[in-house]
């Protein structure tokens, strides 16, 4: 299985875990987290991108491969994702540059470019 194809299988295999435990305010959360990307005034696609923005400058490792993935699945080009990354990197500063490093190892794959 590819590095992305596990990702999502162990994230979907940790996610019914929690249901399976959770409490009524984390099975609220998930739903809302769930909720605020369907969408909406904003398109699916631009959430995603904003996603990916707040998981760089957050240095979120999981979040920034979750919502590179969904940014390309929801259409988002290369130039688009290359654009959103330098916000990350400006908004958060050097730190964010290990994760960003890891993005565009990410990306070169999700492109079908890596060797």
């Amino acid at each position: 299985m590819d590095r992305i194809g596990g990702f999502f299988a162990e994230r979907e295999k940790l996610n019914e875990l929690v249901s399976k435990r959770a409490n009524l305010l984390t099975k609220r959360f998930f739903a809302l987290d769930n909720d605020a990307y369907e969408e909406g005034i904003l398109p699916r696609k631009v959430k995603e991108l904003m996603g990916l923005v707040a998981s760089l400058v957050l240095r979120c490792d999981d979040c920034v491969t979750y919502h590179l993935a969904r940014a390309k699945e929801m259409g988002a080009t290369e130039e688009e994702i290359v654009e959103a990354m330098g916000i990350a990197l400006v908004v958060g500063g050097s730190i964010v540059i290990p994760h960003l490093r890891r993005a565009y190892a990410l990306l070169e794959e999700l492109s079908g470019e890596h060797g």
